[in-house]
């Protein structure tokens, strides 16, 4: 046999960083969705008071956002207008219009403002956990 025998020190320092790294890139990644859920809402009803100030006044208001987690690796967040709100049911109308009525897409431009600073978060998470030497 020639050249170094294998070195499991490295292969057992990998081991010893995925078992810490893999929690805390679960837990970060919760967090960044959260955050950008949040971020998101905000925008929305920023967003709606501008663009239905008279004739939705209430409509900002019903703008929130759910996180759900399915197993420990599936995290999404649902942000939208709750329709059991006041003038909640008017999301669709406003979001993308309708035949008398031009879309609004409150929504659909918080989202993409936030799509950058979202990438950019899961690109550091997936950085710090490729980072183990």
């Amino acid at each position: 046999m020639t050249g170094n025998p294998f070195d499991m020190r490295d292969v057992r320092r990998l081991q010893v960083h995925l078992a810490r790294g893999i929690p805390r890139a679960r837990r970060d990644t919760r967090a960044v969705v959260a955050r950008g859920a949040l971020n998101i809402k905000k925008e929305w009803r920023q967003n709606a008071r501008q663009t239905a100030p008279k004739h939705a006044p209430y409509y900002p208001r019903t703008v929130g956002f759910d996180v759900l987690t399915f197993g420990p690796d599936q995290v999404l967040a649902i942000i939208g207008p709750d329709k059991s709100g006041q003038q909640g049911a008017l999301g669709n109308i406003l979001e993308y219009g309708s035949v008398k009525n031009p879309p609004h897409n409150d929504g659909g431009r918080a989202l993409a403002n936030e799509v950058p600073r979202f990438e950019a978060q899961m690109a550091l998470i997936l950085e710090r956990g490729l980072t183990w030497w």
